[in-house]
């Protein structure tokens, strides 16, 4: 159960980021508001895993989540580059998520 929490977070993470985006510098209400909103239960969500994960695991992949699923966002959305080497990045940002994944008791 942790680890599907934890997989809410960190998308949770990814719909804050887009939406802090959105506020232009917290410019605008309605997506300042929703960012707000989504950090906190993003971060309540993430509290709840650690229950049961150790802390480097669970937070790691969080961060994982929402710098990866953010990159996509921003490529596939807002227009952003995808250059090669910046996909490379991504890739091997994954793959480090999927290995500690693997190697969490």
């Amino acid at each position: 159960m942790a680890w599907i929490v934890l997989l809410f977070a960190g998308i949770l993470e990814i719909v804050w980021a887009y939406s802090m985006k959105l506020s232009e510098g917290f410019t605008k209400i309605i997506p300042t508001v929703l960012t707000l909103f989504f950090v906190m239960l993003s971060f309540a969500l993430l509290s709840y895993s650690m229950r049961s994960l150790p802390l480097g695991t669970a937070y790691t992949i969080w961060a994982g989540i929402g710098v990866v699923g953010s990159f996509l966002v921003g490529i596939i959305i807002l227009g952003e580059s995808a250059h090669p080497v910046r996909i490379l990045a991504a890739i091997l940002i994954l793959s480090g998520l999927i290995l500690m994944k693997i190697t969490t008791e």
